[in-house]
C-alpha cells in the first residue's frame, strides 16, 4: 500500500515540466500550485515559464537565482552586456523567438545560449540540430531576457524591410523561354525568405565593397563568406534547410538548368538598384559532396572608366603601357592569377582605345563590363562559339582592335598571333606567374619562337595587394638584415624612409582598406627578340629585363611598401622571389 502511495504522489511532479520540477524539489513552489499553473498554461496555450512569472508566484529575479543553483549555471545580469556586440546570424531568429534563447557567444565548437529555462531539452536538440554545436546555458531573467528577444526581432525585422524598401529587382534577359522561366520561378523557387536572404547578401556584399560572394554547403552546415580586399571572411551561417532553394533561385537568375545539379554552371544576373542603377553578377556552381557551391563575382561597370592612374601604375610603367596601346598593330599579354584584376586591366585600356573611328570587338568567358561602342561576343563553346571560332569571324568584321578574353590553346594562340602580326592589335590573357615565364608558356605551347617574337609587344604581369588604411596604418621599425633579405638593395636603405604596419579602426578591415596594383610591365625589345629567336629560357628573359629597367613584381611590391601603400608582409605574402 505503501508503494502505491509513493506512486500517487510521485505522478503529478512527474507529469510537470522540468521547470516546475525543480522549483517543487527546491521548495520554491508548491506542488498543487504547480500543477494549476501548468493546466493554466496548457488550456491558454502559452509557456509554463511565461505563466508562472505572469502570475507573480516566484519572481523572474528569484527564478533565475534557483534556476543557477538547481542546474549549477552561471547567472548573467543581460543589463550589463552590450547587446550591440552579441553575434548576429549564429542562431536563426525563429528559434531564439520560439525558445526565449538569446546567443551571446561562441567558444571553439560550443554556443554560450542565455535561458530562463535550463531544463529545457527540444530547445538544447532544436539548437543543436541547426548550428551542429554544443550548448553551454547562461542563466537569465526571463523579463530581461523576453526584452532582448523581441528587440532582437524587431531590429532584425526592420533590418530586412529596409533592405525590401529599397527599390530593386533583377533583370532578366528577354528570349523565347522567359515567361516559361518566369513560370519556373515562381512555382519552384518563388520562397519569400530564401529571396529575401539572397538580396539582403547581394546588396551587403555591394556595400561592403566585397569582390565575391561564396555559398558554401557542408554535411552540416551552410556558410556565407565575402571576399573583401583579397581575404575571405565568414559573413552569415543560414539554416543548412536552405540551401537547395537558394541554388534555385540563383540558376533561375542566372539563366542557368535548374534541373541540371551534375555538373559545373556559368552564368550572369544583373541587379537593378533605383531608376539608373545596375550591378552585374558573375555567377558559377559546382557540384560539391553536399550540394552545389555557389560563387558569385560582382563587377562593377565602373572600375572600367577608373582611369590607368587609379590602377597604380608607376610613371614609367604607364608610359610603357600607352607606348604599347598605341601601336598600330601587335599582341598585348595581361598575365597572373584569378582575381588579380586583369579584367579591369585590359578594360581599362579599352577604354583609352574606344573612339568613334576605331573598331573594337572582345570575346570573353563570359563578357565581364559593359562598355558601350564596343562589340562583345560572349563564348558559347556548347553551340560552337569558341575563341578561336569567334576569332576567325572578327577577322572577317574588319576590326581595328581584338580583345581575347584568354588564350587557352594552340588554335586560339595561333590565329591570335595570326591577328596580331596581320594589321591588328590584340589584347589577351594568360594565367603565368611573370612576364618572362609568358613567353616560354607560349613557347610550350607549341608556337615557334619566330611568331612569337614578331607578335607580341608587351607583356604585363600583375597581382594585388591590401592597401593600408591611411587613417589607422602606423609607423614600425623593422631591422635592416629583414629589408635586405626581402630584396632591398643597399643603396635604398641608406636612404631614410618609413615603414608602416596594419592596426584596425573602425573604418578599415584589420587595417587595411582597398587594393593596390603590382605591376611587372616588360616591353619586347629587340635583346628580347634575339633572347626568344634562339629559344632562350625565362631566366635569360628575366635578366635581360631587368638591366633594361623592369622591375620583377617583388621589386614593384617593395617600392609600394617603401611609398607605405602596403606592409612588408603583405609584398611578401603576395609575390614569390
Amino acid at each position: 500500500m505503501a508503494a502505491v502511495d509513493i506512486v500517487q504522489t510521485e505522478s503529478p511532479i512527474t507529469a510537470l515540466p522540468g521547470l516546475g520540477r525543480a522549483l517543487v524539489l527546491a521548495g520554491k513552489l508548491g506542488q498543487k500550485s504547480a500543477e494549476d499553473i501548468y493546466r493554466k498554461a496548457q488550456n491558454g496555450r502559452t509557456s509554463f515559464i511565461a505563466e508562472l512569472t505572469g502570475s507573480g508566484v516566484v519572481s523572474a529575479s528569484d527564478l533565475a537565482h534557483t534556476m543557477s543553483s538547481a542546474f549549477a549555471a552561471p547567472l548573467v545580469d543581460l543589463d550589463a552586456i552590450d547587446t550591440k556586440r552579441l553575434p548576429r546570424g549564429m542562431l536563426d531568429s525563429k528559434i531564439c523567438h520560439d525558445y526565449r534563447v538569446v546567443v551571446l557567444s561562441k567558444r571553439n565548437n560550443r554556443l554560450i545560449v542565455a535561458t530562463a529555462d535550463p531544463s529545457d531539452q527540444q530547445a538544447v536538440e532544436k539548437i543543436k540540430f541547426a548550428t551542429q554545436l554544443g550548448v553551454d546555458w547562461v542563466i537569465a531573467e526571463y523579463d530581461k531576457l523576453l526584452k532582448l528577444v523581441e528587440a532582437n526581432a524587431k531590429t532584425a525585422a526592420q533590418t530586412m524591410e529596409g533592405i525590401i524598401g529599397i527599390e530593386f529587382e533583377f533583370e532578366e534577359e528577354k528570349s523565347d523561354s522567359a515567361t516559361e522561366i518566369q513560370e519556373t520561378a515562381s512555382s519552384e523557387v518563388d520562397d519569400a525568405p530564401v529571396v529575401k536572404f539572397l538580396h539582403k547578401m547581394l546588396l551587403e556584399a555591394f556595400s561592403m565593397r566585397a569582390s565575391d560572394l561564396h555559398f558554401e554547403p557542408y554535411e552540416h552546415n551552410y556558410r556565407v563568406r565575402f571576399r573583401i580586399d583579397g581575404e575571405l571572411r565568414e559573413i552569415a551561417a543560414p539554416p543548412i534547410a536552405i540551401k537547395e532553394k537558394l541554388a534555385s533561385r540563383i540558376k533561375v537568375i542566372s539563366r542557368m538548368d535548374i534541373s541540371e545539379k551534375r555538373v559545373p554552371q556559368d552564368g550572369k544576373m544583373k541587379l537593378k538598384i533605383g531608376p539608373d542603377r545596375v550591378i552585374d553578377f558573375r555567377v558559377s556552381t559546382l557540384p560539391t559532396l553536399y550540394g552545389e557551391k555557389i560563387v558569385i563575382r560582382i563587377l562593377d561597370p565602373s572600375s572600367a572608366r577608373l582611369g590607368i592612374d587609379a590602377l597604380g601604375y608607376e610613371p614609367e610603367e604607364k608610359e610603357r603601357l600607352l607606348k604599347a596601346i598605341d601601336r598600330p598593330y601587335g599582341m598585348i599579354l595581361v598575365t597572373g592569377p584569378t582575381g588579380s584584376g586583369k579584367t579591369v586591366s585590359l578594360y581599362t585600356c579599352l577604354n583609352l582605345l574606344n573612339k568613334p573611328g576605331v573598331n573594337i570587338a572582345t570575346a570573353e568567358d563570359p563578357c565581364e563590363i559593359n562598355l558601350p561602342g564596343v562589340n562583345q561576343v560572349n563564348i558559347n563553346e556548347k553551340a560552337g562559339l569558341t575563341f578561336s571560332a569567334a576569332l576567325k569571324s572578327f577577322l572577317r568584321q574588319d576590326p581595328d582592335i581584338i580583345m581575347v578574353g584568354e588564350i587557352r590553346d594552340l588554335e586560339t594562340a595561333d590565329i591570335s598571333i595570326k591577328a596580331a602580326q596581320t594589321g591588328h592589335l590584340l589584347l589577351s590573357t594568360l594565367h603565368t606567374n611573370d612576364a618572362p615565364t609568358t613567353l616560354t608558356r607560349m613557347r610550350n605551347m607549341g608556337i615557334a619562337p619566330f611568331n612569337i617574337a614578331s607578335s607580341v609587344i608587351l607583356i604585363t604581369a600583375q597581382r594585388l595587394a591590401r592597401r593600408l588604411c591611411p587613417n589607422c596604418k602606423t609607423p614600425v621599425e623593422i631591422p635592416k638584415k629583414a629589408l635586405f633579405e626581402a630584396g632591398y638593395g643597399a643603396d635604398e636603405l641608406e636612404q631614410p624612409w618609413v615603414s608602416y604596419r596594419a592596426v584596425g579602426c573602425s573604418m578599415c578591415n584589420n587595417g587595411y582598406k582597398g587594393r593596390v596594383g603590382l605591376y611587372q610591365v616588360m616591353p619586347i625589345s629587340e635583346e628580347i627578340q634575339r633572347i626568344i629567336l634562339r629559344d632562350g629560357n625565362a631566366l635569360e628573359i628575366s635578366e635581360q629585363a631587368q638591366r633594361e629597367g623592369v622591375r620583377t613584381l617583388r621589386q614593384a611590391g617593395l617600392h609600394k611598401a617603401k611609398l607605405g601603400l602596403t606592409t612588408l608582409e603583405e609584398v611578401l605574402g603576395v609575390t614569390n622571389e
